[in-house]
């Protein structure tokens, strides 16, 4: 390709910020989640003193370690992107995205790596109350400041416009807690539950078709479909409302997910089809005739907006995109609630740990977290363009005046280093993965040198059945 070939500077900038984000947040939508599953462990644990539990819990910190890592080293362009690639979204609203992310910052690398240092080595240096305190405090902190932030810009509220264009904050509080935070953050929040429930569930499941006894896979396995069960009805709830919130505020967004064109009342809900932007219709459409208005306005008759009610420019620029993600991220959902019925009913004639049908489909079902949560995130983005800060600043009056072979050279360095970075940690994983649970699980190493002095290397701290010795230096 020639550089004259080459796609413009806006769309480059677009799919390289898409790119790296996607790969970020597949990190934390299990890190989340998975430090909520830990602090569950180690509760049970001291609560009843099974090494089961405690077992189970240095299994799992292992594995934690490495993605946790993984998912802040993967966000730390993110910020960079904004200055290279965003300039102008950054110079109208950094009065208010600033600050945001500033504290996720302060969340995620200083209180949250901190917390993760007394989790991995602490367990036998701090009590065993601070040790459980470190572990409950986990990653919420970092995804509140973030996702508080990507709703201000779909729903931007508490702030004035100065004479050249920046955005000034007015209310903090309405700022953070905009009307789409509350359900975006609810949405976010258990969906990282739900994927770490499957993808627990996938692993368990893995090594009880191996062996059909081992008792801590048997645990995982079980708190996991408990999991699925509970949590994922919930989600159905709290998407649906989430839905309406988007409804209110972004009608474009919610005629592109459900391919509507016309306004209509009794809207069908249209299960499968084409969008066509060109023709201004939904090609082979497959629906249920009012179910779409029953959904969207608990009523038959409700009014669903489409998409010809608003101007061409005003409209999702990729709606075919909007569309199927939906249709992906909800099929998804409804597979991890078949699942969660499919166990309870196992569990209730005691066949739950050597079903293979069903341990083959939890191990399946494994990554499906993951790939609904990236979807749902599509449809957000996506579906709020062609804006930035959605109604007041449009995408293409955000990218900076680049040009798009500079953008393509580093689009094309990202995507080397990520794939082979992050590839190498998914691989190191997947190897983790593969290990069964022990009796006994040592989880991660402590017998390390864990300080200097200067620029003198100090003697490693002893401990255990080297407390009391003297380095060989010192004797």
């Amino acid at each position: 390709m020639t550089w004259p070939d080459l796609p413009s500077a806006l769309d480059l900038a677009r799919f390289q910020f898409a790119f790296t984000v996607v790969w970020h947040f597949l990190f934390p939508a299990f890190t989340i989640g998975l430090a909520s599953f830990l602090a569950v462990l180690q509760g049970l644990w001291l609560w009843t003193g099974r090494a089961l539990y405690l077992d189970s819990f240095r299994y799992w910190l292992k594995i934690f370690a490495v993605n946790f890592a993984m998912g802040v080293v993967s966000g730390i362009v993110l910020s960079y992107q904004f200055g290279t690639n965003w300039s102008v979204l950054s110079a109208r609203a950094g009065n208010i995205i600033g600050p945001l992310m500033g504290y996720e910052v302060l969340t995620a690398f200083f209180l949250e790596a901190g917390f993760l240092g007394v989790m991995l080595f602490g367990l036998n240096r701090v009590g065993k109350g601070l040790h459980f305190l470190a572990t409950c405090l986990g990653t919420l902190g970092s995804a509140f400041w973030i996702i508080a932030a990507n709703s201000w810009m779909q729903t931007p509220t508490g702030h004035s416009v100065a004479a050249d264009g920046t955005f000034v904050p007015e209310d903090w509080w309405a700022i953070i807690f905009n009307p789409s935070f509350p359900w975006r953050f609810l949405h976010v929040v258990i969906a990282t539950y739900l994927t770490t429930a499957l993808i627990v569930g996938a692993v368990a499941a893995f090594h009880l078709l191996r062996d059909r006894a081992n008792e801590r896979a048997r645990l995982m396995l079980s708190m996991a479909m408990w999991m699925a069960l509970l949590v994922a009805p919930v989600q159905a709830l709290v998407g649906d409302a989430h839905g309406l919130n988007t409804l209110q505020h972004q009608p474009q967004k919610v005629a592109a997910m459900e391919g509507h064109w016309e306004t209509q009342r009794g809207a069908p809900l249209i299960l499968f089809g084409w969008p066509d932007a060109a023709r201004e219709e939904t090609r082979f459409a497959l629906g249920i005739p009012k179910l779409g208005s029953l959904i969207l306005g608990h009523s038959f008759d409700a009014e669903i907006p489409g998409l010809r009610a608003f101007p061409p420019e005003e409209r999702p620029t990729n709606v075919p995109l909007v569309f199927w993600s939906f249709r992906m991220m909800v099929g998804l959902g409804v597979l991890m609630i078949f699942l969660g019925l499919a166990g309870l009913w196992l569990r209730l004639r005691g066949r739950l740990y050597d079903t293979p049908w069903f341990l083959r489909w939890a191990v399946a079902m494994g990554p499906a977290g993951l790939v609904a949560v990236t979807a749902g995130w599509i449809v957000t983005e996506a579906g709020r363009q062609p804006y930035t800060v959605y109604g007041l600043l449009r995408t293409a009056d955000s990218v900076s005046p680049v040009a798009a072979p500079a953008v393509a050279a580093s689009l094309a360095a990202f995507a080397v280093v990520y794939v082979v970075v992050f590839g190498a940690g998914t691989w190191y994983m997947f190897r983790l993965f593969r290990q069964a649970p022990q009796p006994h699980e040592e989880g991660p190493p402590e017998g390390k040198p864990i300080r200097t002095a200067g620029i003198t290397p100090a003697p490693s701290v002893p401990h255990g059945a080297d407390a009391g010795r003297l380095s060989p230096a010192a004797e």
